[in-house]
């Protein structure tokens, strides 16, 4: 299936200029890998996630094919705690053995996959089929949105966590033993950063940890991306001079941006994340990118989407990961 077409400009560099939003379609939690020459985007499905994920392949990022996974489904990851909600916001990442890794959320668990390929065949990472988080961790908050990271020193880290009833969001993390599954419960930590709601996702620049995270309600204006600042994977965090980074433009083009990756191409930082389409009847979201940039002090410029014409990504990189 091709979705979205993209208009190249004419100048020597051969870049094109993205129009948001970047995929056809309603879809929301994008992660993003990048693997012999081709970009693959997991998501969920529209509206509130499908028996499965969304995912789609690209060579240039302006030509996007729908795949499918054979992994996770509704059916293969549930247990007797698993509540009613759907397969919703993984996180790929390719851990140091090679392998592919998703953690992903089913039931409001937590559930941990492994692939030697981004299209699979993929398969639960726990030879019993349980899950990673069990949904009953910690009763009193909601363990969804696991994202991996993978520090300069080949440390692997799981952050996780949300609140109930659209409050008290808490963010968890574990360090990971090598297979990239296995932990000692005992290490988990809470580490909840200023205004945390949901969807974490850690980066490092510049030896300084920044932990970005969604705040408010993914289904009306108030849903936007903020970010803290620290030393070491666990904090202590101070919130970033200019957060939020993402939040509903002024014009209303972009409504309730959150739940983002961040992705870097020809040493450019790029940020994919979702929008809000149509929250009258349902909950029908786009994905969208932008460029992400900082200033000199290491603070992150505030994105402005424009709903449009915003970023650009060099299509014709051999850059193979």
């Amino acid at each position: 299936m091709s979705c979205n077409q993209i208009k190249k400009s004419k100048n020597q560099n051969n870049t094109a200029k993205l129009t948001n939003p970047v995929i056809k379609g309603h879809f929301a939690d994008p992660t993003i890998v990048k693997h012999k020459g081709n970009y693959y985007v997991y998501a969920t499905i529209d509206p509130w996630g499908g028996d499965e994920l969304a995912v789609f392949q690209s060579s240039d990022f302006i030509n996007w094919q729908r795949k499918k996974i054979n992994w996770p489904t509704r059916e293969a990851c549930s247990t007797p705690i698993s509540t009613n909600s759907r397969v919703w916001a993984p996180c790929v990442i390719k851990g140091k053995d090679g392998k592919f890794y998703m953690y992903v959320s089913v039931g409001s668990e937590i559930w941990a996959g492994v692939s030697s390929t981004p299209l699979g065949p993929w398969k639960n990472a726990k030879a019993d089929n349980s899950p990673l988080i069990k949904g009953n961790m910690f009763p009193k908050y909601h363990m969804i949105d696991a994202e991996a990271f993978i520090d300069d020193d080949g440390k692997a880290y799981l952050y996780w966590g949300s609140g109930l009833n659209w409050k008290n969001g808490h963010c968890f993390i574990v360090p990971l033993n090598d297979d990239m599954i296995s932990f000692d419960e005992n290490e988990i930590k809470d580490i909840t950063p200023p205004h945390f709601f949901e969807a974490p996702f850690m980066m490092k620049k510049n030896n300084k940890y920044y932990l970005m995270y969604s705040e408010g309600k993914c289904i009306d204006s108030t849903y936007m991306v903020r970010y803290s600042v620290g030393k070491t994977p666990y904090g202590p965090w101070t919130e970033g001079a200019t957060s939020p980074v993402l939040s509903t433009s002024k014009d209303g083009t972009t409504l309730g941006p959150g739940h983002h990756t961040v992705f870097s191409e020809n040493n450019q930082d790029y940020i994919l994340y979702h929008r809000i389409k149509d929250n009258n009847n349902t909950l029908l979201r786009e994905i969208a990118i932008d460029s992400l940039n900082f200033d000199v002090n290491g603070n992150l410029l505030t994105v402005e989407p424009q709903g449009g014409v915003t970023s650009f990504v060099d299509i014709n990189s051999n850059t193979q990961n």
